[in-house]
């Protein structure tokens, strides 16, 4: 029982660090999406790293809310190793 309540306040940490990490790392994908946009009408393709980043971004916010629904107990980015995909996307 105490393994499970040391876990529960864990989440606490978890949800201040990685939760202002990944906020902040919104903000940066959001950028990207505008610039990947324009450079796609511009340049007539996609900025193929932009768009890789951002889906590391969307799986570590994905892994994030799993362990905070107590769904998971693999703690996220920066408590585990960065996971950059959940699956092989078609280019």
């Amino acid at each position: 029982m105490k393994g499970e309540r040391k876990e529960a306040l864990m989440r606490i940490i978890v949800l201040i660090v990685s939760g202002i990490v990944l906020v902040v790392w919104k903000y940066l994908i959001f950028i990207f999406g505008i610039i990947n946009f324009f450079y796609t009408i511009f340049a007539g393709r996609r900025l193929k790293e932009l768009a890789e980043l951002s889906e590391t971004w969307n799986t570590q916010w994905y892994y994030f809310q799993r362990y905070l629904i107590f769904l998971s107990n693999k703690r996220p980015f920066p408590f585990s190793r960065l996971q950059k995909s959940m699956g092989k996307f078609e280019w």
